[in-house]
């Protein structure tokens, strides 16, 4: 396998790609490592479209952003919490947090859109999902033709994020039947989630995308068993980050005592690439704000399955099977509502 560099150029390194061949089943593939500008969306969103003409430029058809690329990752924010109390300054640093995210449809979505038909790609971008004053850590997909597919919300924030995020549910987990096949993603630490991969494998998923915050060398190990587990590709997207690319204090503090010298990196990256056998084809990167890219040879997920089909030929219903509630929840419904929906369905 040749390595090939790509032809443009961005700020810091760059990796080079594996190029598994050029044949119709083969699919170009870029996961994009970088940092949000931090409470300026605008900036972020042109920052986006730099890389994602980049990668366009390198023949990608299919771009992978970090998770919460646009609306920003708090990084070493505690928004002001503890039990049994929150501070005036936590709930000030929700509102520039909230002003930050993006309303999913909205201008932010149809300028992604307008992304994705212009340079034609398939795109998976993270974002910061603004509903009224609740937030949600979630994915957004586009076609290469500028069209909005759909979104996935976070269905089990970590540990903090629960304070600032809410809860998705089971109508957010999609994967889409593509011309470069079927494409769906999970969010950082819900990929070890083993009963919601499967509802991913359920669909068929074939290029399994995973935005994540976790730059720790063990997701590593998570990102090759999932590529084994469900005879996919994965492909994961983090930030690379350092102290200066967030506001300087006091506007914005790592921990209570942030001493943090600019450079500092406080987010190492770690995307990567793997195939269905679990051969890494590029990355992990540490080093810097990068683009990854590889070829996909999708003949290769046929080949993985022969040897381990999670919900096929290596499934046993009969004993282990798994129930989706899929249907769309809401805290308050409405019996007019209701009653309007059964009489259009009756007069039709």
């Amino acid at each position: 396998m040749a390595l090939v560099p790509t032809p443009s150029p961005i700020a810091g390194p760059v990796v080079a790609e594996v190029d598994m061949g050029s044949d119709s089943n083969t699919v170009r593939a870029t996961v994009v490592q970088a940092s949000t500008v931090f409470y300026d969306t605008p900036a972020t969103l042109d920052k986006a479209e730099k890389f994602i003409a980049d990668a366009a430029a390198y023949g990608s058809q299919l771009v992978v952003f970090p998770e919460a690329f646009i609306g920003g990752y708090p990084r070493g924010s505690s928004f002001g919490v503890m039990i049994g109390s929150r501070s005036d300054r936590g709930r000030e640093d929700f509102r520039k947090y909230h002003a930050s995210a993006i309303d999913v449809p909205g201008p932010e979505v149809d300028r992604l859109a307008a992304m994705a038909g212009k340079y034609k790609v398939y795109l998976v971008m993270g974002v910061i999902e603004r509903a009224g004053y609740t937030l949600y850590c979630t994915v957004l997909f586009f076609d290469y033709q500028g069209r909005y597919l759909g979104k996935h919300r976070k269905l089990m924030p970590t540990a903090l994020e629960r304070v600032i995020w809410g809860f998705g549910d089971g109508s957010t987990i999609p994967v889409y039947d593509t011309p470069i096949g079927k494409i769906g993603a999970l969010i950082c630490w819900e990929n070890r989630m083993p009963l919601l991969r499967t509802a991913l494998y359920g669909k068929g998923i074939e290029i399994y995308c995973a935005p994540t915050a976790d730059s720790r060398d063990v997701w590593q190990a998570s990102m090759t068993h999932i590529a084994l587990e469900g005879g996919c590709f994965v492909l994961s997207a983090n930030q690379f980050c350092r102290r200066k690319d967030y506001p300087p204090p006091p506007d914005y503090l790592f921990g209570v005592d942030d001493d943090l010298a600019p450079d500092a990196v406080v987010c190492a990256g770690g995307s990567v690439i793997i195939s269905p056998s679990g051969a890494v084809l590029t990355g992990p990167n540490y080093e810097g704000e990068a683009l990854l890219s590889a070829d996909l040879d999708l003949g290769e997920i046929v080949k993985a399955k022969f040897d381990f089909d999670v919900v096929g030929h290596y499934s046993r219903p009969e004993i282990l099977s798994l129930s989706v509630k899929d249907n769309p929840l809401s805290p308050v419904t409405f019996s007019s509502e209701t009653n309007k929906a059964e009489s259009f369905e009756k007069s039709r």
